[in-house]
């Protein structure tokens, strides 16, 4: 029996009293396919089959194949399915031919790279009587000397990272023209890491990349390899601007998994984790702990090597905020088997060479199924049988998870989103490219957005403008330095304060929470106490110290909203998206004993507030819901904060997010709301996009809420449902039983007599037109009634003073299709407040530019509240696909072949010529185009549209 097999036997025979097996779900092994790839050099076959590649899995074959048409690609298959010769055969294949060929190979990790330069040096040892391969590595650990050699006689094959790309190539592009000149193929691994501020940055420094190397003459091929991500295709557009082709389906053999979902019980994830830890270890399993913090990296390692004896040796931490050095040689003593167990963050999620594992345990759910795939998929690479196990935190996720095993199950992949707008990391990038290159008007890197930033950066004096404003300089010489891709702010060196010994850093933001003054620090099983955060020169200093306690800030949080980009009603008030304000205080931190957590005092600290930018939404509640809290003597901002509490806590099942991510403030009365509100906002200066993809799921995450505080069993609260590990104010007041009430009411589809979806526009296609036949057996569509409507305006945008006066610009005529009689009715400016009355029927309104337009011309002439319809607006869906918008007219060509009959400037014309019948008739037409397009959608799933490239291209819709 293997180590494995005995292990689950103890589990499944409770020889671990205490921890209970709730689920187990094994993953069947997997039978390799093969696939040809015709016509490649002999030389290089021979090279490939000396080093034991002797056949090709089907994804293999399918990519290079494309990438030798010059198709770019993104392979999204498990990990271990042998992505890296995607993009080493077609290298190597175009430098045979071509000597003069380069090519650019980026890893997010500096390990990554040290692994990838011994595959191709073997191969190039291989090749060496064919063809002279050369590749290097030019990253920070690079010495002066051999940067120098580099640059003057480029590799064929050069490795580095993101920041080296950022700092050292971008900015020096003229040094390294021979390299340029000749770059082919630009490799990007793990390219699933590149989302949220790190891929926003990466989607500027693409641009930058392919603005110099169209200088030089080239648009080289991509090559993308990524995790399992519902959106890799979107995402590698969204980074680069390259289109690839996606493949998913992998050929690779696999060993059979058990993945095992676990309740600690009483005793806590991170005990059971070590209990867990240390059979295998006497079972001579090779395991790798996950965690969700440094800290809890830390003292896992601690105590499981407190509790190991002889075997504490074998039992290491890693995670950022090492050393190089340090993180390096534990990844050769894990590869070589001098250690046995690694406690890690996610720094070892990647495809780092740590040899074959058996185990992986993940202590607490890591926040995506994307991130639990790719941890898990480090165990069974040899293709011997491996476990999972997954022991759930007391927090309301994990515990709403291991109650319901059959949906964590059925989970899918999420998407990764980056926010490229975000406007502190796009103006950084923009005086980054112009100090690189002139930046022209007219370029394709100049959008509607960087010509905003630009003129706000002429106005600070960042960037300076020609005389006739065509063209843009930078006064800076090397602003690079001062722009770190892996954040929005400044990061902070850790020192031993009595040594001087760099111990290694930690960002901005971070650094006021966590390296305070009189915060426990610890650092490679050592603990410090922070003496001096130095906010002048960005240094923490920290003194070791054998401790008994832990710390905890506390904060104070404040907002105000500086822009509403989106609104519409619930039941109780509005869901709105926006801008919004951040003002953070940490104020003071407790000290708390490890055993017990018994607090120990509160401590007031005199630190700056932290005042940001960002992108947020907020649920207001009327004041109706707060007399009906209050009338059942329950506590209403408890119950705000309870609310907060459990929106964020359950952010992770519907977007691709960690609740770190993320920051929440509930307040009674918010001076410019004058009612209770709930606010959720990005971490991140700026804004990332998470609030507004949340926003357009808010019906699925106030159901998600709902269901998780429903279902826990505890009377008053508790971390199953509605306490935060994050909270600032130590999870105090918390109401669960308001809380509950807010989430009826928000789940509401109605309010007295007064229809009022709650939040999402989209409407699922099942849930809207497919419903169960009672008298048959199969499915039937039912289409459920639905209206389409367009108005056309008596004055033009010029006339009123501009797009912000839309209200003052009164409506002709304004006409509904009605999918009930499949007829078209006519209303007038007289007749709007019927419109409203007669469009309340409907559970869903059709049209394109409704709630930015229609809506607010609308509501200058009838008092009705025309948002609080059910509304779909496809303008507003496929901008949030696209990033940017599309007319009618354009998707009408290219989706249905048709096109619009006239333009509003002639409908304009005809109002002033009383030709109200040809207003009428072409008011009746653009309806008739939104109703086509509408249900080409509903029905294929997906609008087309042309792209830059000239190239019909699909949209992915949900409606």
């Amino acid at each position: 029996m293997s180590g494995v097999d005995q292990l689950l036997q103890m589990m499944g025979q409770g020889d671990l009293q205490g921890i209970s097996t709730v689920a187990v779900q094994e993953i069947p092994a997997r039978k390799a396919e093969f696939a040809g790839i015709d016509a490649l050099p002999p030389a290089l076959v021979k090279a490939l089959a000396d080093t034991g590649v002797k056949n090709f899995y089907t994804h293999q074959a399918w990519a290079v194949n494309l990438l030798r048409k010059g198709r770019s690609v993104v392979t999204a298959t498990p990990t271990a399915s042998g992505k890296s010769l995607i993009y080493n055969i077609p290298v190597l294949e175009s430098i045979i031919s071509d000597p003069a060929s380069r090519a650019l190979y980026l890893f997010p990790l500096k390990a990554l790279t040290r692994d990838q330069l011994s595959s191709l040096e073997e191969l190039g040892r291989l090749l060496a009587g064919q063809v002279q391969v050369e590749a290097a590595v030019y990253d920070g650990d690079t010495d002066p000397q051999t940067r120098a050699r580099i640059r003057s006689r480029p590799p064929n094959i050069l490795l580095t990272n993101p920041d080296m790309l950022h700092r050292s190539f971008l900015p020096y592009h003229r040094s390294w023209q021979k390299f340029f000149s000749g770059l082919r193929y630009i490799v990007v691994d793990e390219v699933h890491t590149y989302r949220g501020v790190m891929g926003s940055n990466m989607a500027w420094v693409f641009k930058r990349l392919r603005r110099i190397c169209s200088q030089y003459g080239h648009e080289p091929v991509f090559i993308f390899s990524s995790a399992t991500i519902a959106n890799p295709g979107q995402l590698c557009s969204a980074l680069t601007g390259h289109e690839p082709e996606v493949i998913r389906e992998g050929g690779a053999p696999s060993g059979k998994k058990h993945f095992l979902l676990l309740d600690p019980e009483m005793q806590g994830a991170a005990q059971s984790a070590i209990r867990i830890l240390q059979k295998a270890l006497e079972l001579g399993l090779r395991t790798i702990v996950y965690t969700q913090s440094r800290k809890m990296t830390e003292l896992i390692a601690m105590w499981a090597a407190q509790r190991a004896g002889r075997l504490k040796k074998y039992i290491c931490a890693y995670r950022a905020g090492f050393l190089p050095e340090q993180r390096r040689e534990i990844e050769q003593k894990l590869a070589s088997g001098d250690l046995l167990a690694v406690v890690s963050t996610s720094a070892l999620e990647l495809g780092i060479d740590i040899g074959h594992l058996d185990l992986c345990l993940l202590v607490g759910y890591p926040g995506s199924i994307m991130a639990t795939m790719q941890r898990g998929g480090r165990v069974g690479r040899s293709g011997r049988d491996s476990a999972i196990m997954l022991i759930g935190h007391e927090d309301a996720l994990d515990q709403y998870l291991l109650r319901n095993p059959r949906e964590f199950f059925a989970l899918e992949p999420e998407s990764a989103v980056i926010n490229p707008d975000n406007p502190s990391i796009m103006r950084r990038h923009l005086v980054c490219a112009a100090a690189e290159k002139t930046i022209e008007m007219q370029e394709m890197m100049v959008d509607s957005e960087a010509r905003k930033c630009i003129k706000s950066l002429e106005k600070d004096g960042e960037l300076l403008a020609s005389r006739d404003k065509s063209f843009y300089y930078t006064r800076a010489g090397y602003p690079h330095k001062d722009v770190d891709l892996r954040g929005t702010g400044q990061t902070y060196n850790i020192f031993d304060h009595s040594t001087g010994e760099y111990l290694g850093e930690v960002e901005g933001v971070r650094a006021f929470k966590e390296t305070h003054p009189g915060a426990v620090y610890l650092h490679m099983g050592e603990t410090y106490v922070v003496q001096n955060l130095d906010l002048e020169t960005s240094a923490v200093f920290a003194a070791r110290a054998d401790v008994n306690y832990y710390t905890r800030p506390i904060t104070e949080k404040y907002t105000e909203i500086v822009d509403v980009q989106a609104s519409r009603a619930t039941a109780v008030g509005e869901l709105c998206l926006g801008r919004l304000k951040v003002t953070e205080h940490v104020s003071a931190y407790e000290k708390r004993l490890v055993r017990g957590q018994a607090r120990m005092g509160l401590i007031p600290l005199d630190l700056p507030p932290l005042v940001f930018e960002t992108q947020g939404m907020w649920f207001t509640l009327d004041n109706r819901v707060r007399r009906e809290v209050e009338d059942r003597r329950l506590h209403f901002m408890g119950g705000l904060h309870a609310l907060e509490h459990g929106l964020i806590g359950c952010m992770p099942l519907i977007i691709l997010t960690d609740r770190n991510d993320l920051g929440g403030i509930a307040t009674p009365l918010h001076e410019q709301l004058q009612k209770g509100a709930v606010f959720i906002y990005d971490g991140t200066p700026g804004g990332i996009g998470l609030c507004t993809q949340a926003f357009e799921l808010a019906e699925r995450l106030v159901s998600r809420a709902k269901g998780i505080l429903s279902s826990c069993t505890c009377e008053n609260g508790c971390p199953g449902c509605i306490h935060s590990p994050k909270c600032g104010s130590g999870n105090r007041p918390l109401d669960k039983e308001a809380a509950m009430h807010m989430l009826e009411v928000l789940a509401a589809e109605q309010c007295g007599d007064v229809k009022r979806k709650v939040v999402s526009c989209r409407v699922e296609a099942e849930d809207s037109y497919m419903k169960e036949d009672s008298r048959k057996n199969d499915n039937v569509r039912i289409e459920l009634p639905y209206a389409v409507l367009d108005i056309e305006t008596r004055y033009s945008a010029q006339e009123v003073g501009g797009w912000g006066n839309c209200h003052l610009m009164g409506i002709s005529f304004a006409v509904v299709y009605d999918a009930r009689t499949r007829e078209f009715v006519s209303f007038d400016q007289e007749q709007a407040a019927e419109l409203g009355t007669f469009l309340e029927d409907f559970p869903l309104v059709v049209g394109f530019n409704l709630l930015k337009f229609d809506y607010r011309v609308l509501q200058g002439v009838a008092y009705y509240d025309f948002s609080s319809l059910p509304t779909l607006d496809m303008l507003r869906e496929i901008e949030a696909r696209l990033g940017h918008r599309l007319s009618l007219d354009h998707l009408a060509r290219h989706t249905l072949g048709t096109n619009k009959s006239a333009n509003g400037l002639m409908a304009l014309k005809w109002w002033k010529e009383g030709e109200m019948e040809k207003i009428i008739e072409y008011c009746r037409q653009d309806v008739a185009i939104t109703r086509d397009l509408y249900l080409f959608g509903r029905d294929k799933g997906y609008l087309i549209y042309q792209n830059k490239a000239g190239k019909k291209v699909r949209i992915p819709v949900a409606w």
